[in-house]
């Protein structure tokens, strides 16, 4: 099999450099410091600059400074709109499947509810079932309360207004207090777990997937039978899935620079504390992301 071809086109390079020059600065450049910037004689510099903004690439202001142009913002648009997450996560998925020879889940986020988007069974004889297309509630399973543990203070309240706390097993969460705690706890883990919350005898963990503004509407997870997922094992999987989850991130275009992320602290807003007086006012136990109970 042979290589992919090099084609060298010396003046598309150097458009190409210009434009990422553009991209490097949050404000209008002259064309001498472009000049100066790539090294350029100025007179090839302005060739460049007017094809450039003829295409619509670039654009001039009245002080002569040049700046990216609604061309780029059309392309960049297509391009965010082209990155199926199911494409860029694939690799990733795979990866976790075969280091913890469990079943491999990505969701996202539709309502109330997350939605299976892409599975990868598990090589083990025994195995849990599942669909892709099938819809699970966000509050009782760890794809759906990592979600939940993201979504943005001010919309977090709303969504938890809108839940009925269905109870599925003698592990389901029985009160909006109870989950406010364990979402809590997913900020700062930057993980979350469902111990046979939702289904008996199947436990998973899951971790949460930023796009490229910084908002979380997906999720990957592990999932396994209980005799299999012991919290021992949780613990093993949660650095594998943290993992993923940043990578998946990375893929997607997300740059922690200025965006909560689980090692950062969650910031405090007028919403956040309303929510707090009007949910968490009852103390409640608490326990850690494995069912275990912590002194409060």
């Amino acid at each position: 099999m042979t290589g992919k071809r090099t084609y060298n086109i010396t003046s598309l390079q150097r458009g190409l450099r210009l434009l990422h020059l553009f991209g490097r600065t949050a404000k209008g450049v002259p064309a001498a410091e472009v000049a100066k910037a790539s090294g350029l004689p100025v007179s090839t510099v302005h060739r460049f600059l007017a094809n450039l903004e003829t295409a619509g690439f670039l654009n001039c202001d009245d002080a002569g400074n040049y700046h990216l142009g609604i061309a780029c913002v059309s392309l960049g648009q297509a391009a965010r709109e082209q990155l199926d997450i199911r494409r860029v996560s694939l690799r990733h998925l795979e990866e976790l499947n075969r280091r913890t020879r469990e079943t491999v889940h990505l969701t996202v986020r539709h309502g109330l509810s997350a939605v299976y988007l892409e599975k990868l069974e598990s090589p083990e004889p025994l195995r849990i079932y599942s669909r892709i297309g099938a819809s699970v509630p966000l509050f009782c399973t760890a794809v759906g309360k990592v979600m939940l543990a993201y979504v943005e203070d001010g919309e977090q309240e709303k969504v938890l207004n809108q839940l009925e706390l269905r109870r599925f097993t003698e592990n389901t969460i029985g009160s909006i207090q109870e989950l406010q705690a364990q979402l809590q706890r997913v900020r700062k883990d930057g993980y979350a777990c469902d111990l046979e919350e939702h289904e008996p005898h199947i436990r998973c963990i899951a971790a949460p997937i930023w796009d490229h503004a910084g908002l979380v509407n997906a999720s990957l997870s592990v999932t396994g039978p209980a005799v299999r997922m012991p919290p021992t094992r949780l613990r093993e999987i949660a650095p594998l899935i943290r993992e993923a989850g940043m990578n998946i991130s990375r893929d997607l275009g997300f740059q922690t620079a200025g965006v909560q992320t689980p090692s950062s602290p969650r910031p405090k807003s007028a919403d956040r504390r309303g929510a707090t007086n009007r949910i968490s006012r009852k103390r409640v136990p608490r326990h850690d992301a494995f069912g275990e109970r912590v002194e409060i």
